[in-house]
């Protein structure tokens, strides 16, 4: 299975965790101090972020395959 992912940099986490849950209508299947991701089935998304110090924004994109 293919899906596509997308990483954003937040300052934030539990702001976004709460924005982002809300959003999909989903706790993150992942959570932790610095990291949180959803794996969404429709659309077939891997969301993730982090508050590593990056500046908040788009960190990267991908594509997801089994192997």
């Amino acid at each position: 299975m293919k899906r596509f992912h997308i990483h954003i940099a937040v300052d934030n986490m539990q702001e976004n965790i709460r924005f982002y849950s809300a959003l999909f209508g989903v706790a993150p299947s992942v959570s932790k101090q610095d990291y949180a991701k959803w794996m969404l089935d429709g659309p077939l998304i891997n969301f993730a972020i982090s508050a590593t110090g990056a500046k908040p924004g788009l960190d990267h994109l991908g594509i997801q395959v089994d192997s």
